[in-house]
């Protein structure tokens, strides 16, 4: 994420190893073994930490790689479960992804706040982050859905504050004026965008798996859901986009000449 509370960012020292217990996973290219949720991952220690943390790629668990909680691992680790609580609470298996969830907005909510540009939604902005903050306490007999898509509108009006109107996309092409397209929810699987303008595109909830956006220019767009699995970033100007997060770069391909916005870094396997 562009911007964000240290709270919002994932410390897996301060929690109990809920991402590693309370989620399925079936074994696959991201997974090396079948998992049922709420069931201990083997590669999981007595301490609650990974055994296989730094090889976690190599051994063929590059799901876990991608995955963020957002913080919310920590919090209910902190504000739940408490010093005596376990991490077997049956409790667990609607309260993990529902906080998850209402921390991801709280990031993304944060980072708008920043945005100049968006200065005059901030009021607005702010009471939506004390609502998702309190919403933390009734979950997950919340309205995600509801609440997701109240936010969702207040921060596609924050977005278009710093990116401008949307404009229609016709096919999209290197060649095309891609400036403020939009783009939102499109296959774009594999596709040949080398050096394509992007700039303030929207591109939220496109699929971009695998697609060559090799020096192409998305300075200010949009990613917000965006899935960039497989995706060609080398030489990508990602400076300024918005909702850009750490888990959408692990998932994608890059190297050193990936340009990113302050304060995310490349991921270690772009190396």
């Amino acid at each position: 994420m562009g911007v964000a509370h240290a709270e919002l960012r994932a410390d897996c020292a301060s929690c109990v190893g809920l991402c590693c217990v309370v989620p399925a996973f079936a074994r696959s290219a991201d997974f090396a073994a079948d998992k049922p949720a709420g069931t201990p991952c083997p590669n999981l220690g007595a301490d609650s930490r990974c055994g296989i943390h730094t090889r976690l790629r190599q051994s063929g668990y590059a799901g876990c790689v991608v995955y963020d909680c957002f913080g919310a691992g920590q919090w209910i680790t902190r504000e739940v479960l408490g010093p005596d609580g376990s991490r077997a609470d049956p409790r667990l298996a609607a309260l993990f992804p529902a906080i998850r969830d209402l921390h991801e907005l709280l990031a993304h909510l944060t980072e708008a706040q920043t945005w100049a540009a968006a200065a005059d939604l901030r009021p607005a902005l702010a009471d939506a982050e004390a609502e998702v903050r309190a919403a933390r306490t009734r979950a997950p007999q919340v309205d995600l859905d509801a609440l997701r898509a109240e936010v969702s509108a207040l921060l596609l009006a924050a977005g278009q504050k710093v990116r401008g109107p949307d404009r229609p996309a016709g096919r999209p092409h290197p060649k095309a004026d891609l400036r403020r397209a939009n783009l939102r929810g499109a296959t774009l699987i594999q596709a040949r965008l080398r050096g394509a303008d992007l700039r303030a595109a929207n591109l939220r909830g496109a699929l971009l798996i695998g697609a060559d956006l090799r020096s192409a220019d998305l300075r200010q767009a949009d990613v917000i859901g965006a899935d960039l699995r497989a995706a060609d970033l080398r030489g990508t100007d990602l400076r300024g986009a918005l909702f850009l997060t750490a888990s959408q770069l692990e998932a994608a391909r890059g190297d050193t000449t990936t340009r990113l916005p302050a304060p995310l870094t490349h991921p270690g396997h772009w190396a």
